[in-house]
């Protein structure tokens, strides 16, 4: 790798993948500590001035755009300016923006898999915010890459699956939505993806632009979650004993969860040569991983 590359958010579960797959692959991040009070305008200012790096990777609010629970609008107004703040840095020292984003920027009202041509129209508030984010990005660096990716899991504490499991241990039967759909993307593939695209772009290749990657099959949120606790039950004990079908719109969760979230990958296939890996594949290890640190 030519590039420089700089990493924000390296303690995130993604940014910890990207960080492992890439020394494997002898490709080595810049991944600074962030501030006490979090990475804001003028700390980014500083740190590009004294990094001046080709790359920057943005996951300096990865958990709260893609495994938070919670929706907090100023916080999110707040990362929103620190972002357009980076891409604005980003232009003025030619640097490329590799930034990740969300499925939850379309409504969820089709049946169909959104294409990067299919017009956003977040339904919920986290969706709004991320795709207000995305327009910053656009409007403020031309060198940049949009990443959108599908239905997220980690082994982050306080993420989606570590709440989904210590619920599991709980409770006897468990409620998701049967008519909820989307790709499930575990977070190592997540990390290869990215890695995928840096290496094209370390090869000049002026590749800029928005794009979707997803884990392949789609499914429903229920037959997720059975899946995942075919594999827990391997490895701990569960109460849990089945997972009964509601309907997406008497859940909580849908004011904010696009119910139609299934992502076409096609451009990142025929730009980037990038294809879906199983998300089944990998799943054993992903929970096997977080009972290690439970």
């Amino acid at each position: 790798m030519h590039m420089r590359l700089l990493l924000l958010g390296g303690g995130s579960a993604l940014g910890q993948s990207l960080i492992r797959q890439g020394a494997e692959e002898g490709i080595s991040f810049l991944a600074p500590r962030p501030p006490e009070s979090g990475w804001d305008a003028s700390s980014l200012t500083q740190l590009m001035d004294e990094t001046r790096p080709d790359v920057v990777v943005n996951l300096a609010y990865y958990f709260d755009w893609f495994q938070s629970d919670a929706v907090d609008e100023e916080r999110f107004a707040f990362q929103q300016r620190a972002v357009e703040r980076l891409a604005g840095l980003c232009n003025h020292h030619g640097a490329i923006l590799l930034q990740p984003t969300s499925y939850r920027v379309f409504d969820g009202a089709r049946a169909t898999a959104y294409s990067e041509k299919d017009e956003p129209a977040p339904w919920g508030r986290r969706g709004q915010a991320l795709l207000r984010i995305e327009q910053g990005v656009r409007a403020m660096c031309s060198r940049h890459v949009l990443l959108r990716f599908g239905w997220l899991l980690d082994d982050s504490p306080g993420g989606a699956l570590d709440r989904f499991l210590r619920h599991s241990a709980k409770t006897s039967e468990m409620r998701l939505a049967d008519d909820r759909r989307g790709n499930p993307t575990l977070v190592d593939d997540a990390a290869r993806v990215m890695l995928a695209v840096l290496k094209q772009l370390d090869c000049q290749a002026p590749l800029w632009g928005t794009y979707h990657y997803g884990g392949h099959e789609a499914t429903t949120q229920v037959l997720l979650a059975e899946s995942i606790l075919t594999e827990a039950r391997t490895l701990c004990s569960l109460k849990a004993e089945r997972v009964l079908a509601q309907p997406h719109a008497e859940r909580a969760s849908a004011e904010n969860e696009p119910q139609y979230a299934v992502l076409s990958c096609k451009k990142i296939l025929h730009t980037f040569g990038v294809k879906p890996r199983a998300w089944r594949s990998g799943l054993h290890a992903l929970i096997e991983r977080y009972y290690r640190h439970v």
